[in-house]
């Protein structure tokens, strides 16, 4: 039988450091708690960090472990005892033992996700692009970030990015990954094959109708029957607006603990990082005495991976550290005048302007300032609020905060027996120069958690 050999040359398309850059991204969007909890968490499963909190400096391997003799026989059954992870295996007696050990965590809507494209018979490339653009989904379970900005930090072409896009989409809950609320829509219609052509036209060109039961001026522009109208209507409001609902998402509120303070001395406004939260790490010099140990390549092998993986965390830290620092000092510059005179000096400012002056991505400013705060002479500011859009005016552009205020203010000094309507509202601000429709003011009123005027009429 003859044996035949031969090379062949393959092309594979792989994302490289995948997880590292996942890291990095999870890291810059956490807020200080979430930090927190996973630098702790970090640190019991890693070896090689130390840490120093609180005035206190302590070491994950422990004193009985490393002795000044350095014992590699004990260090080697540790490293080894490490990779069943963080889970203490010590001994206990049946009293002892509590039945809180063994409640798990609550799963979150990422990692029901990523468990769902572990499962596709999709190649490993395209579940890793899958999996980066999950990290970008926020806590509604919408793609928050441009696909674009995706690509581009994925060097990938859009068209490949448009395709992954679309396997998350397919993914449960129905309407995940969506870009907006009238996609999120369309998907879920979709998987439940409701979507027929008046469907479709009624959740992209009108569902403010639907929202304000106008079943009757909406019957007259599908040229249906009010009664087929209000079915349609029915259906769509069934549908989930936030497919997260019913998953962990990191949003619960714990405490707010402000990533930096904003101080005015001397007339200038002063950064102050709040870095004592944050606990100093650094890396064991234990490690070197095991990679130099040329009787226990084993040993030497866990240490190395150990340590690469506390060196990323700590430069993921810093580079965290810096991008807010950054945006921060962005931010003052723009903002002087709020921060010295208060909510009606807030100027619109807007993320892109914010990123193209650091030249990064907007989605890299969007991560930086997520469930992030700042402390303020006037108050804990949530970073996200100072970033407005700028409403038209005939003298100057106004941020909505002011816009907000000016409603505020009017409501509060109205005839309680004669409460203002929104319309009335509506007609004084562009009086002013504040040109928006009745609806906005609506909408704002509400965000301010003002009832209607019929509500807060008093007789």
């Amino acid at each position: 039988m003859k044996m035949e050999y031969s090379i062949n040359l393959t092309q594979e398309q792989k994302l490289v450091m995948t997880q590292e850059m996942q890291m990095s991204i999870k890291m810059l969007q956490m807020s200080v708690n979430d930090l927190r909890e996973y630098i702790d968490k970090e640190y019991e499963e890693n070896p090689i960090l130390d840490m120093k909190d609180n005035n206190q400096e302590k070491s994950s391997i422990s004193e009985d472990k490393v002795m000044d003799k350095y014992d590699y026989k004990e260090m080697v059954k540790y490293f080894e005892f490490d990779n069943y992870g963080a889970q203490s295996y010590g001994s206990y007696d049946e009293e002892e033992v509590s039945p809180f050990n063994f409640i798990s965590e609550m799963k979150s809507l990422k990692e029901y996700l990523h468990e769902q494209l572990m499962e596709l018979s999709i190649d490993e490339y395209t579940k890793e692009i899958g999996d980066y653009i999950v990290e970008n989904l926020d806590h509604r379970g919408y793609l928050e970030c441009d696909l674009k900005d995706i690509c581009e930090e994925l060097k990938i072409s859009l068209d490949k990015g448009e395709e992954v896009l679309k396997i998350v989409q397919d993914l449960e809950p129905y309407g995940i990954g969506a870009r907006n609320i009238i996609e999120c829509l369309l998907i879920q219609l979709d998987k439940l094959a409701l979507d027929d052509d008046i469907m479709v036209e009624i959740v992209k060109n009108h569902l403010e109708d639907i929202a304000e039961n106008r079943y009757v001026v909406l019957g007259k522009k599908l040229n249906i029957s009010p009664r087929e109208a209000q079915r349609y209507g029915d259906v769509i409001k069934k549908l989930e607006p936030k497919p997260s609902r019913g998953f962990y998402t990191g949003e619960e509120v714990k405490f707010i603990i402000p990533d930096a303070a904003i101080r005015e001395i001397d007339g200038e406004f002063i950064i102050i990082m709040n870095d004592s939260v944050i606990p100093r790490l650094s890396i064991n010099k234990t490690y070197k005495q095991v990679i130099n140990n040329d009787d226990n390549a084993k040993a030497s092998e866990y240490v190395k991976e150990k340590l690469n993986k506390a060196l990323f965390l700590i430069k993921s830290i810093e580079q965290r550290r810096s991008t807010l620092y950054r945006v921060l000092e962005k931010i003052i510059e723009r903002q002087k005048e709020y921060f010295k005179k208060g909510h009606n000096y807030l100027k619109p400012m807007t993320l892109k302007e914010i990123a193209e002056e650091l030249e990064v991505h907007e989605s890299t400013v969007s991560r930086a300032i997520k469930d992030k705060y700042i402390s303020t002479d006037r108050g804990t500011v949530k970073i996200k609020d100072l970033f407005r859009v700028a409403v038209s005016s005939r003298n100057e552009d106004l941020g909505v905060i002011k816009i907000k205020n000016t409603i505020k203010e009017m409501i509060d000094s109205e005839d309680k027996k004669k409460p203002l309507s929104d319309q009335f509202i509506c007609d004084r601000l562009k009086e002013d120069g504040m040109n928006i429709s009745r609806r906005t003011v609506a909408k704002y009123r509400e965000e301010l958690g003002i009832k209607s005027s019929s509500k807060r009429k008093r007789l």
